[in-house]
């Protein structure tokens, strides 16, 4: 049930598609591999880890609101093509979608930037296919590779209405550690942000 990164970009329009996708006859299973994962801010029945194979996680798309500003953007994880990324699969109850679906939506679809997909994730109990919030290369948001002094300027300056680029990364690295799940380039950047703090 995958979409596409060239439908519309209308948020209601990909609101009511997702859910058009996903029927309503069975629970629905969300993939968390950023900030989800450690504040999902919805009620689920069940959470297993999980890995998704043909994506990764990465620190590559620019935000203008959650993270950062229009004039000073900063950054936010999307699911690019290849590789693997390990996360957490949320089970929500079939009856529960349609009073979470709206809030998840504004949080992660507010100027419809991701592609909404429906993912093969393994988990212990059993594979599930899960909706995960992904990022086209082909995206304007997509920052593709910065050099290390404008990661330094964003970790020190970056901030939107949740808060920092530097404390979101930092939160999710440590929940990641948590879960045992080590992920370099992050750790990279976060050393990169650390020689900008110690720069200030």
């Amino acid at each position: 049930m995958p979409t596409h990164a060239s439908a519309t970009r209308d948020p209601a329009a990909l609101l009511e598609r997702t859910l058009h996708e996903w029927g309503g006859q069975q629970d629905l299973w969300i993939f968390g591999y950023g900030s989800l994962i450690w504040r999902p801010d919805f009620p689920f029945a069940e959470s297993r880890p999980a890995t998704v194979h043909g994506w990764h996680r990465a620190l590559k798309m620019w935000s203008r609101v959650n993270r950062g500003t229009p004039e000073c953007p900063g950054l936010v994880f999307g699911m690019l093509p290849g590789g693997s990324c390990r996360g957490v699969a949320f089970r929500v109850e079939r009856t529960q979608v349609p009073a979470i679906f709206p809030a998840l939506w504004q949080r992660e679809m507010v100027l419809g930037v991701y592609d909404p997909r429906w993912l093969a994730c393994r988990t212990p109990g059993g594979p599930v296919q899960a909706l995960a919030f992904t990022l086209p290369r082909s995206s304007p948001s997509h920052t593709g590779v910065l050099p290390e002094a404008q990661y330094r300027s964003i970790f020190r300056q970056a901030r939107g209405i949740y808060g920092s680029t530097l404390d979101y990364a930092e939160t999710t690295h440590a929940e990641l550690l948590r879960m045992g799940i080590h992920d370099r380039a992050l750790a990279r950047l976060l050393d990169i942000a650390r020689g900008a703090a110690d720069a200030a």
